[in-house]
């Protein structure tokens, strides 16, 4: 795990690969919780039964959004940024669903960083993601996550 605690820290880094996560199994259990947060119960996603038949995945499927709710808690995984006031989600850019992550799958966060900038004080910084499946070739997505960084002085 690397540790960051300025901007000059992170700076280093530019253009180098930042790390993985461990995997993370994705279970029915936590595509159901999803579902009922979001409202989302298409039966692609929720009903075990009918994927056997109807579904080209003969599983349900995560969500893509749930993938991507993942990003923040695999990317602590890779990243330990200390020294905050405050940080900041703030955006996501180039997103790219290249394929579904069935129920029981486990996926990882591969990270690089691609662009950081001083922004009067606070760091933003871009970061290249892609979120592998075990044993597949093509990952969940691909994309770039923008942090922004206020370190404190």
């Amino acid at each position: 795990m690397l540790i960051i605690s300025n901007y000059e820290e992170f700076a280093q880094y530019l253009n180098q690969e930042l790390g993985c996560s461990e995997f993370h199994k994705i279970t029915q259990q936590q595509i159901n919780l999803f579902a009922d947060a979001t409202l989302d119960h298409q039966w692609i996603h929720t009903d075990e039964e009918k994927v056997k038949t109807d579904s080209p995945f003969k599983a349900t499927i995560a969500h893509g959004y749930l993938t991507l709710s993942l990003i923040p808690y695999l990317w602590k995984q890779i990243v330990e940024v200390k020294n905050l006031k405050m940080e900041i989600n703030y955006g996501i850019e180039n997103l790219r669903f290249a394929q579904a992550v069935t129920v029981n799958s486990e996926v990882r966060l591969k990270t690089r960083l691609v662009g950081i900038a001083n922004l009067r004080g606070v760091t933003k910084a871009t970061i290249a993601i892609e979120l592998e499946i075990k044993d597949q070739k093509k990952p969940a997505f691909t994309g770039e996550v923008v942090f922004l960084y206020h370190f404190e002085n």
